[in-house]
């Protein structure tokens, strides 16, 4: 099974609001996820980032592969170091 830390969209038209989870690569963006990690607010300025850094280092420790956006917030928050 792979796994990806991505982002989960929430929130009402217009109004996004993003979770960061661990989910199985084959599930559908909103669907099923292992694991909630965190949140992403871009509504606000500047945006708005909680990220639990510890279970996020533990799940790429595990081998999960953010994708792009999750790999940038998951920066911004100190989780990981950019290359």
């Amino acid at each position: 099974m792979a796994v990806k830390i991505r982002l989960t969209r929430m929130g009402s038209k217009k109004s996004p609001f993003y979770r960061v989870v661990v989910a199985d690569s084959k599930s559908p963006r909103d669907g099923k996820f292992i694991e909630i990690l965190g949140t992403y607010n871009p509504l606000t300025n500047p945006a708005q980032i909680k990220i639990d850094n510890e279970k996020a280092v533990e799940w790429i420790r595990k081998g999960a592969l953010p994708t792009e956006t999750a790999k940038s917030i998951l920066v911004k928050s100190g989780a990981i170091e950019s290359k």
